[in-house]
């Protein structure tokens, strides 16, 4: 069974001083995510990955496709209780503690009494607001906001959370505490879907990820395979440095220490490259592909070469 099937979900907004005409904010999106598996919904800031969440949310409405959560219709209130949301900009009554916080939260999703007193300190120390649980909200840090924020999404134990920019605002320190959490999510075998435009944070973290541009989807796939589309190019070392002017011209780049040369060609020009070495009489050392880079992927699938965050 798929975690999440989403089927020609599709959404449009009127414009215009007679709003008679439609501006697609999501063009229709067909998406599969498995049961366990952490996914990134990629792409620049206006690109539909918030219009996405709030459709599978409920919070608005499509104008035409479906989906699924954990094999019922996404707008049937049995999948409520199975999925938890961080939204991107979370508002949290700024009065409340932490523990009052996710014990009201807790409420709304039917956790029982005696089990939210053992698991909101629980979740609170797993969180890395143990210290933190009777202090009001509004004298939160960012971080420590979206970490509440997360406690808040995973307090009833969920099968499925959607996160929303989970990273967006937070230092270093900040997202590396995001990125542990997510990771223990994953551990936990819960299946993770966040939306990010931080391509470094997904590709630690993602099995499979997405990539949404004006709305559109513009390429999908396993994390390793999408950087291993994107490399070209050849890592070449080798003795005898002689050799380097009978070949300089298949080299996109090249350091010459001593007799030793580190050389770099393209894939194209590798086969080529091995044969003149030896004719050479070269010695190899070393032939290695280099791998390329989800933020590659990225760029070549976003048309208009939005500013990436790295």
């Amino acid at each position: 069974m798929w975690a999440l099937e989403i089927n020609g979900l599709a959404k449009s907004y009127p414009v215009g001083f007679l709003r008679k005409t439609l501006k697609p904010a999501l063009q229709p999106l067909h998406l599969t995510v498995e049961e366990g598996e952490t996914f990134g919904f990629l792409g620049p800031n206006g690109a539909g990955k918030t219009t996405t969440l709030k459709l599978l949310m409920g919070i608005i409405f499509p104008t035409a496709g479906t989906a699924q959560i954990l094999g019922r219709h996404f707008h049937d209130p049995e999948v409520k209780k199975q999925i938890g949301f961080l939204p991107e900009q979370p508002y949290f009554y700024d009065y409340l503690s932490a523990t009052e916080l996710l014990d009201y939260y807790a409420q709304l999703s039917g956790v029982p009494a005696d089990e939210r007193r053992k698991r909101i300190p629980a979740l609170l120390e797993r969180v890395g607001l143990a210290d933190a649980g009777k202090k009001q909200l509004r004298k939160f840090s960012k971080g420590m906001l979206q970490r509440v924020g997360i406690a808040q999404a995973i307090v009833h134990d969920p099968k499925l959370v959607f996160l929303d920019e989970p990273m967006s605002g937070l230092d270093p320190i900040g997202r590396r505490e995001i990125r542990e959490l997510i990771q223990g999510l994953k551990d936990e075998g819960k299946t993770v879907f966040f939306s990010t435009h931080i391509l470094s944070d997904a590709e630690a973290l993602c099995d499979r990820v997405a990539v949404i541009h004006k709305g559109e989807l513009r390429g999908i796939g396993v994390v390793e395979a999408l950087k291993s589309a994107t490399a070209d190019q050849v890592e070449v070392i080798w003795h005898g440095a002689g050799a380097l002017p009978a070949v300089s011209s298949l080299l996109k780049e090249s350091r010459v220490t001593g007799d030793m040369v580190r050389a770099i060609v393209s894939t194209g020009s590798a086969d080529l490259l091995l044969e003149k070495l030896r004719q050479q009489h070269a010695q190899l050392i070393s032939f290695t592909p280099l791998h390329g880079a989800l933020e590659d992927y990225f760029l070549a699938h976003t048309s208009d070469r939005e500013e990436v965050k790295a």
